[in-house]
């Protein structure tokens, strides 16, 4: 593989016009193809396979008349202290208010509570459904304008008013200012770490233009394969993400070879050859767990995942090409100033040149402290992360609602006014399907379905069942006592499904249990379920890609351990955070609740592929010094030396990325930044720089020990770019370089 990119590396140094040329095109092409596709929909959840989903289903099939897709606003009212909205005055401000929103643009009907009895026993509290003919992303802003200014007109007759439902909820866009910030930190760390504006500008530039285009492409395929605007931010953040460190990679190793004094189109060769290597196992390990995903059977889930490994796939294409490309557009001046004139021009001597790889830096002196006291680093690492996973005992899922906003938005106000007014289970409640096609007596079959719920402690109300146009399908609605995140409701799901079982079998009818909050407790004890499979599928992937590259037995099992405890810590932090609300405030997150049900799976497949990234630059330096003969230790000294600096600032990117869509209003993505932002910092700076090391100090030469068969067996897939050092001398700057072989087979 190395010798394969070692020729791109060289072609699209050659041909860069070409090859930069093509890229922008595709950009062209994509932001084209983007402008012209109609704007996607936020879709429902779906789980197939699961009892609420088969209800909604045969609901399509027996109801086809109630499955419109438009937009529904639900209009809270409350009455001034000590008044009832019952009351004269105050009635005819209601009806006022709905009046005005009647025969209005996109509106297709307006509900009178106090003709459906939508009023609380106290008289306090009424509400209104108003249904429109388009979903709430093709709502016009008059049509919403004009449903604002309704709640104003009650306002101004003294009552209190929010708005529920879908028809404000808009699109999460990026571009905000934490997302500014978080890349403006990647931009200086880049400078830093690079000592070069034209290297840090290319790492960004092309990072930039790769983002890009899987953004334009989401967009142009939201309607068509239905993602939602949570799949174009993940696509977004990982695109970015990996695209600077990708490039970062290739970019540090180019300006290694170029201060070794090698040509600047040889150099190409071989910063993609080597470095590149390294970039395409970790994109496609990131890709691959992305993609399997698809195997939990949660379709958002899936697009998630494909929408995120595009945007890696991407990453890597980018820098496979267009960076070694805008290296033959820039060619030294990659290089920082000082570099450039210490540095010699190919073809002159090198044995003088001053590289990166020959000084003593931070990470060469932190790996050999590491070597002089592992074992407390490793206890000390361990433990700690220990503690901080302890959270992760009490992780509970769940999906978030109105109850999850801010108490700022009116959605949320209108949630507790309904709580207030009918009872917390008001928000979530349960529909229960009576599939009487095959009853010998339907309407008896019906009526012992109402008598069993309403009997059932924690129901609160249960309403008079709804026939489907054929009448071979009842609906009935079970409002439960507690509210939809409840344990309690949970437990009242099963036992409703419990209970109604006899009943199946008494009358023949098919009954189910489902609704909003029944999915979602159906959805979240599927990902419960579903994730230590996951885990186990991810660990065996993870031992088994190691193995090849790395052609050892423990070096795998040391990054498969060492990603469990960086997942662990990570899991403890979004508990602490979003369920017990320790630091919420300073992040901008105002109610705690269960963990969204799809995170911990959604971040075990994006961890681990991340965690591969730096476990692959890391060890890769480190094989490619112990099979040029140098000891275990001093290996690990060198490793240290050529990529300690550069894994770290790409940590620190992807950390910054990542932090930065924490300031966004989604409960989804904010979880989603929290959770891979720790768990970068976790895994890079203390699982990979203070674990991995100091096992290695402990195995020695153990650390690379491969039995005999799988020698034979496995393929070698070269990823230290061994065949491009046959051809290619190291100069005698390179450490290893002077170091006698040793008489041992380490391949």
């Amino acid at each position: 593989m190395a010798t394969f990119l070692y020729r791109i590396g060289r072609w699209a140094f050659r041909r860069r016009r070409l090859v930069i040329g093509l890229w922008l095109g595709a950009l062209v092409l994509a932001g084209v193809a983007a402008a012209m596709a109609p704007a996607g929909e936020e879709e429902d959840l779906s789980m197939p396979g699961t009892e609420s989903q088969e209800a909604f289903d045969l609901l399509d099939e027996r109801f086809p008349q109630s499955n419109s897709q438009g937009a529904e606003a639900r209009l809270v009212f409350r009455a001034p202290d000590g008044q009832q909205v019952t009351a004269r005055e105050n009635k005819a401000a209601v009806q006022n208010t709905l009046g005005s929103l009647e025969g209005g643009d996109q509106v297709e009907s307006a509900t009178d509570p106090y003709e459906t009895g939508a009023v609380s026993k106290d008289g306090t509290i009424a509400y209104s459904t108003i249904t429109y003919t388009a979903g709430a992303v093709d709502l016009t802003e008059p049509t919403k304008s004009a449903l604002e200014d309704a709640a104003s007109q009650a306002r101004d007759a003294g009552l209190t008013v929010e708005i529920g439902g879908s028809a404000l909820e808009s699109e999460e866009s990026p571009g905000g200012t934490t997302e500014l910030i978080g890349v403006g930190v990647a931009a200086v760390v880049l400078v830093i770490a690079l000592g070069s504006l034209v290297a840090a500008g290319l790492s960004l530039l092309t990072a930039f233009l790769g983002v890009a285009i899987a953004f334009a492409l989401v967009s142009a395929l939201a309607v068509p394969l239905g993602l939602t605007s949570t799949v174009a931010i993940l696509t977004l953040m990982l695109g970015l993400a990996v695209g600077i460190d990708y490039a970062l990679f290739i970019t540090s190793r180019f300006r290694d070879e170029l201060a070794r004094g090698s040509d600047p189109e040889e150099a190409a060769g071989l910063a993609v050859g080597t470095a590149g290597s390294a970039v395409v196992f970790a994109g496609a390990t990131v890709f691959i767990a992305l993609v399997g995903l698809g195997v939990v059977g949660v379709p958002e889930l899936t697009k998630m995942g494909m929408g995120g490994a595009g945007a890696v796939a991407l990453a890597v294409l980018v820098a496979l090409t267009l960076v070694p490309a805008l290296f033959g557009s820039f060619g030294r001046r990659i290089l920082s100033r000082a570099v450039r004139k210490a540095t010699p021009r190919a073809g002159n001597s090198p044995h003088s040149v001053p590289t990166a790889a020959g000084q003593t830096g931070l990470g060469a002196r932190w790996a050999r402290f590491v070597l002089r006291r592992p074992m407390a680093v490793l206890l000390t690492a361990g433990l700690g992360l220990g503690v901080i996973a302890l959270p992760v005992l009490g992780l509970e899922l769940g999906l978030p609602g109105d109850e999850s906003k801010s108490v700022e938005t009116t959605q949320r106000r209108a949630y507790d006014l309904l709580s207030e007014g009918f009872g917390p289970g008001f928000n979530g409640p349960l529909t229960v399907v009576v599939d009487t096609s095959k009853a010998a007596d339907p309407g008896a079959a019906t009526n012992l379905v109402v008598k069993t719920v309403r009997e059932m402690d924690g129901v609160a109300s249960v309403g008079d069942p709804v026939l489907s146009q054929a009448k071979d399908t009842a609906v009935l609605t079970a409002v439960p006592q507690t509210a939809p995140s409840s344990g309690k409701t949970k437990d009242l799901v099963h036992s409703i499904r419990d209970a109604v079982s006899g009943v199946e079998a008494t009358t023949g009818a098919g009954i189910l249990v489902t609704g909003t909050t029944a999915l979602n407790i159906d959805i979240s004890e599927a990902m419960a379920d579903a994730l230590i499979p996951y885990l186990t599928v991810v660990i065996g992937l993870a031992v088994l890609l190691l193995t090849v590259v790395f052609r050892s037995i423990l070096v795998p099992v040391k990054a498969a351990l060492g990603f469990l405890l960086s997942l662990g810590a990570a899991f403890g932090v979004v508990v602490a955070v979003f369920q017990w609300g320790w630091m919420a405030d300073m992040i901008g997150i105002e109610q705690t609740g269960p963990v969204m049900s799809l995170m911990p799976i959604l971040i075990i497949g994006i961890v681990f592929g991340l965690a591969m990234d730096y476990e692959v630059f890391l060890l890769s330096r480190m094989r490619e010094s112990y099979v040029h003969g140098a000891s275990p230790g001093d290996a690990i000294v060198n490793g240290f030396r050529h990529s300690g600096r550069v894994v770290a600032a790409a940590a620190i990117i992807m950390i910054s990325v990542f932090a930065g869509f924490i300031g966004m209003s989604s409960p989804t993505i904010q979880t989603m930044g929290v959770g891979l932002a720790s768990a970068v910092a976790f895994d890079a700076f203390v699982v990979r720089m203070a674990i991995g090391p100091a096992v290695l100090a402990l195995l020695g030469h153990r650390a690379w020990w491969l039995p005999r068969i799988l020698k034979r067996v496995l393929p070698n897939v070269d990823i230290e770019g061994e065949a491009l050092s046959r051809r290619v001398p190291a100069p005698a700057t390179e450490p290893y370089a002077a170091v006698p072989r040793l008489p041992v087979d380490r391949h």
